[in-house]
């Protein structure tokens, strides 16, 4: 079955070993939001292919590699004039974590229109966008509405999670650029404060709705500890979030989306891909790490067992 083609900006990360307000020891991994719902599409069981531009060092041939190793199929563009980005994520205190990120001049954001594989786009079932990309660069833009432009012309179902990330916008606003992108899509996930970005409302059904009003048929609105709630197909669903202690919250937006698009391609009726969503989401959050954490089929059954031993 055609799966889901995404595209955008994976970075180095550099991983604080402990949490304290000047760690000394790192280690070095990588993340992105796309290339997370990749890796979260890819465990479930999912034919999925990333898209993106890294630069040619060691840390773009890690990115390269780990990819593959689960089962993510790859177009990338290796820039030899231009590094890969990275960035560092810590905890100044238990329990609360900072990212910061080292991406000007990134080889990412040299991204074109010509790094897109448009054929891959029309042999998917979906094609995946965040709001990260559109506002790396002004060709990264162009490629990201050239992505949109290629999906539309083949009849492929647009996924957009707003991923608001205000510090890339540089005092520029995002939201129009976001609406721009919901209108053409079908799936938009959004959380709380990113849903009023796009649109007024006082309640996360009123934003749900003024979402749908621009475009997309399904509107999913994390609302975190609080679960979900989402309008699919004009029908209100809320979804209770799952008890959990988090250990490292980051990554959890994407395994919901891997989550629900996952059921979406299998053909699944709108509560299971919500649930899914939203044991997904909160297992990514037992672990640390941007995408380690991700469950699999297998995984997901766990949460919520009564036997804390498996033998």
């Amino acid at each position: 079955m055609p799966g889901v083609v995404t595209l955008g900006e994976s970075m180095g990360l550099f991983i604080a070993s402990a949490a304290g307000p000047r760690p000394e020891t790192f280690r070095l991994g990588f993340g992105g939001a796309e290339s997370n719902v990749a890796i979260g599409l890819a465990r479930l069981g999912c034919e999925v292919t990333w898209m993106g531009r890294l630069g040619a060092d060691s840390t773009g041939e890690l990115i390269r590699r780990e990819l593959r190793a689960e089962g993510v199929l790859t177009r990338i563009v290796i820039d030899d004039g231009a590094p890969t980005g990275l960035m560092v994520k810590s905890q100044p205190l238990a329990g609360v974590t900072r990212v910061e990120y080292h991406r000007a001049g990134s080889a990412a954001s040299r991204m074109t229109p010509a790094d897109v594989d448009a054929e891959a786009i029309r042999n998917a079932s979906v094609l995946h966008v965040t709001g990260i990309t559109p506002a790396i660069s002004e060709s990264a833009a162009a490629t990201i509405e050239h992505a949109l432009d290629v999906a539309e012309g083949a009849g492929i179902p647009i996924s957009f999670d707003v991923n608001h990330r205000p510090s890339l916008w540089r005092g520029r606003d995002g939201a129009e650029a976001y609406r721009a992108i919901a209108r053409r899509a079908s799936v938009v996930f959004a959380g709380l404060d990113e849903a009023s970005l796009l649109v007024e409302g006082s309640t996360p059904g009123d934003l749900a709705a003024a979402i749908a009003e621009l475009g997309p048929a399904q509107v999913l609105v994390k609302l975190g500890g609080d679960g979900c709630l989402a309008l699919i197909d004009n029908e209100v669903h809320r979804v209770a979030a799952l008890p959990i202690i988090p250990a490292d919250t980051v990554g959890a937006g994407d395994a919901f989306a891997a989550g629900y698009l996952a059921e979406l391609l299998a053909g699944e009726p709108a509560a299971a891909r919500l649930a899914t969503a939203v044991r997904a989401g909160a297992y990514a959050c037992l672990g640390p790490g941007d995408w380690e954490s991700l469950p699999r089929r297998s995984d997901l059954d766990l949460l919520g067992g009564n036997d804390p031993v498996l033998r």
